[in-house]
């Protein structure tokens, strides 16, 4: 079992707009990898939860994940309706830290994890962000069969970002070392959804099945469809 390390609320924010201007894809296309190559599909195929909040205003549902991954320390945030707040910070690697993750969005309630992949200023990939992609490919595999889904965001800036916010909160040095992965994870979330979900990039898994169960989603929750479970 994982301990969730009780992090200090921050002040709620309202997603401040991030509009890189270099955005680097349409807002209409998700870019998709799959056997060794990228191909575009349709939003409408399989929308992030921001973009499905954005173009279905009644919609119930979609708790998200941020993930900022590191060599020896992963921060998770996490994102229930509009609000967005740093969870914890796991000190796993490999296996154990992909687990571990599956774990908190099971109790959590959440269908998707949004991981940062690290780009210089100029928007190019580091060798950091073939870490980071290994580790989103294995875990997207895992998801994909409870029917939840992976993307990576350029997380170029959260670092500074998250150390920004915690400096306004007031925090401690001590606390700001402690919990700095966690508000990284939480600024990508914040620049997921004040972006709507466009310049997300979703890991597909190259099994045709683990992409069907993809695309019917996860078992609907009875506490937001309750009509779906009358009969």
């Amino acid at each position: 079992m994982w301990s969730q390390q009780l992090l200090p609320t921050p002040t709620p924010s309202l997603f401040p707009l991030y509009n890189p201007q270099n955005a680097p894809f349409s807002p209409h296309v998700l870019k998709v990898q799959k056997e060794g190559r990228v191909r575009a599909i349709s939003a409408d195929e399989i929308w992030p939860n921001a973009a499905r909040r954005k173009r279905e205003p009644d919609w119930r549902g979609g708790f998200s994940l941020g993930v900022d991954l590191g060599m020896s320390r992963t921060g998770v945030a996490l994102s229930k309706g509009f609000s967005v707040r740093p969870l914890t910070v796991l000190k796993l690697r490999g296996d154990k830290l992909e687990m571990q993750l599956l774990e908190i969005a099971q109790k959590q309630e959440a269908d998707e994890f949004i991981i940062g992949l690290p780009k210089s200023s100029d928007g190019k990939e580091t060798p950091q962000s073939n870490k980071v992609r290994s580790v989103a490919g294995r875990l997207a595999v895992r998801a994909a069969y409870r029917g939840w889904r992976v993307y990576l965001l350029d997380e170029h800036g959260t670092t500074q970002e998250a150390v920004d916010r915690m400096i306004n909160m007031g925090l401690t040095e001590s606390a700001r070392q402690n919990n700095s992965d966690a508000y990284a994870a939480m600024m990508v979330l914040e620049r997921y959804f004040s972006m709507s979900g466009e310049g997300t990039e979703l890991v597909l898994p190259k099994n045709v099945d683990l992409q069907e169960r993809l695309r019917r989603g996860p078992p609907k929750d009875i506490d937001f469809f309750p009509e779906e479970h009358d009969n």
